[in-house]
This record gives C-alpha cells, sequence and structure tokens, in this order.
C-alpha cells in the first residue's frame, strides 16, 4: 500500500484529490496545522484519511509527519508565502525524511515559458520548480490548464445573461481546461505511479472561444457570439494597471491575475501538449459542455432574451 502525505487536504482540490486517494486504495496522510479545529479534522477522517498535524515553520513536527511516506502530494494554495515558502519547508522535511518522491502544487497550464513579471500565479510555480529541481527527490508535476469549473465562476469568458463569449486576440485559440475531480483522480494515479516523468499534461477539453460560443448555443436555443474584446496588449496592459493599483498585493486571487492568465492562454504561452491523458488508461474525461450544462444552461431553464 501506498502511502501519501498529502498537504491542503482540508482545501477544495485537497479533498477530491484525497477522495481519489482513499479510492484507489491508498494510505492517506492528511497534514493539518496546529491550529485546525476539531471539525476539519474530522472531515478529513470522514473522507477516510488518517491526520497528521504540523505547523510548516516547524521542521521537526514536518519531517514527523513526513516519515514513512512514499510521496508527498501538495495542493496547498495561496501566494509566494505557501506556493514558494511553506513548500520549500515541506520539501526540505520530505527530503530529510527519506520520502523519495513530490508532487507540487502546480495544476496550472504551462508556466515554463512564461515571460519574466507577466504571470505572478506562474512565476511562483516556476520559482519553486527550481527549488525543488535541486532537491534529491523525483518530482511530478501534473499540468490541466484551468479548471473548467471556472467557466461557470471565475473565468469572465462567457457572459450568461448577454450571450456572448469574449476572447483576446484570436477566437480559433484552443485553450486548456480540466475539471478539479479529473485533476484530482488523475494527481492520485500519478502519485501511485512511481515512474511517473517530471510533468504530466492533461486538458478534459481544448476549446476555443468559438467552440464554447457553438457549445452554449446548443445548450441554451440562444445564439452565443464570439466577440472580440480586445488585443493581447490591451489585456496585458489591464492586468499592468490593476496590479499597480492593487491594495493588496498578497491577494490570492486578485482580478489582475486573472487577466494575466487569461493573456498566457490567448497567447498561447501557456497552451499544453503533448497530452499525457491516457498514461492510465482510457477514461471519461468531464467535457466542458458537461460543465456549462450543469449550470443550468440547458434551454429549459434559462430565461427567453428580452
Amino acid at each position: 500500500m501506498t502511502t501519501v502525505l498529502l498537504a491542503g487536504a482540508s482545501g477544495d482540490l485537497g479533498a477530491r484529490t484525497a477522495r481519489a486517494l482513499v479510492a484507489r486504495g491508498a494510505d492517506v496522510r492528511a497534514l493539518t496545522r496546529s491550529g485546525a479545529g476539531p471539525e476539519k479534522q474530522q472531515r478529513l477522517l470522514d473522507l477516510g484519511a488518517t491526520v497528521a498535524v504540523a505547523d510548516y515553520d516547524d521542521a521537526a513536527a514536518l519531517r514527523q509527519a513526513s516519515e514513512g511516506a512514499d510521496v508527498v502530494v501538495s495542493t496547498i494554495s495561496g501566494v509566494w508565502s505557501v506556493i514558494v515558502d511553506a513548500q520549500t519547508q515541506l520539501l526540505d522535511a520530505a527530503v530529510a525524511a527519506g520520502v523519495p518522491r513530490f508532487i507540487p502544487s502546480d495544476y496550472a497550464a504551462d508556466y515554463r515559458r512564461v515571460a519574466p513579471g507577466s504571470n505572478r500565479n506562474f512565476e511562483m510555480r516556476r520559482d519553486f520548480a527550481r527549488v525543488l529541481d535541486r532537491a534529491p527527490i523525483r518530482a511530478t508535476s501534473v499540468l490541466n490548464g484551468a479548471f473548467a469549473d471556472m467557466l461557470t465562476g471565475q473565468a469572465p469568458l462567457v457572459l450568461f445573461d448577454r450571450d456572448r463569449v469574449l476572447y483576446w486576440h484570436d477566437a480559433d485559440q484552443l485553450l486548456d481546461f480540466t475539471t478539479k475531480d479529473d485533476t484530482a483522480a488523475f494527481t492520485a494515479d500519478a502519485a501511485l505511479d512511481p515512474d511517473a516523468p517530471r510533468y504530466l499534461e492533461i486538458a478534459g477539453s481544448e476549446v476555443s472561444a468559438r467552440d464554447l460560443a457553438r457549445t452554449m448555443t446548443e445548450l441554451t436555443g440562444r445564439t452565443f457570439r464570439p466577440t472580440y474584446a480586445g488585443p493581447l496588449g490591451l489585456l496585458g496592459g489591464a492586468a499592468k494597471v490593476g496590479r499597480a493599483v492593487s491594495r493588496d498585493e498578497e491577494a490570492p486571487f486578485p482580478a489582475w491575475q486573472g487577466m494575466q492568465y487569461l493573456h498566457s492562454m490567448f497567447s498561447g504561452i501557456g497552451k499544453l501538449g503533448p497530452l499525457d491523458n491516457d498514461r492510465y488508461g482510457p477514461r471519461e474525461w468531464t467535457p466542458v459542455r458537461e460543465v456549462l450544462a450543469a449550470r443550468g444552461a440547458a434551454p429549459e431553464a434559462v430565461p427567453e432574451a428580452a
């Protein structure tokens, strides 16, 4: 049985990953901080995990939590203090405890080619990747594009009430989307694969803004149109201005970071490929169409346009 030390198990992606690991027969050790209340710990126990308590600034406790693990899987999220600093502390503990493998909290588009200063989300991950690649441990990163779930919330692409799908630069640029459940399931498979390579690239759907408009038209019976929002320079400039006037540089998900992410996707620099979707055998990937339909985009669930 593979023992997995899972960091961030109480978060959204972490809980999904814990569930997927338990379903595959793994011994899941959920890492929680000392301040975690009994309710949070009970939720982890209910998922089928055991609980290991350690703060990231407590090297001895982190090492003890890592002892005997076959792989550390990180699903923590945040800014530099989390993605770089806390993960480095976790990595150091894993190396000290002799853990052979480490899966960092990447879960993003391809951050390896991004220009300095153009995408905070990617740069944090690239900075930690440099630290990880110098460590005496086998590393595997899972890159999944953007979470498909964001299409019905945080990603301002589909304007449901205006029958529009926004795009910058090119309506036919393919974008990678993967649901959180599919990402968690694939990450669980990677965690149990001792021969997993440095990078694994997956996408539940590869779609363009034009494809999204066509899908929404089919789902709603209304005509959704790809709508040009401007050149990439405009999007990148808006992100820079937003960041410059931001009152909280440490906010984890500011609007300007979302603009940076869209810029990297529509420029094609974050495009994944070749994909490793079939590495662990055929599976039913959740398509973007299903995500949009689940929001209530079917004709009977959407009011008539005015």
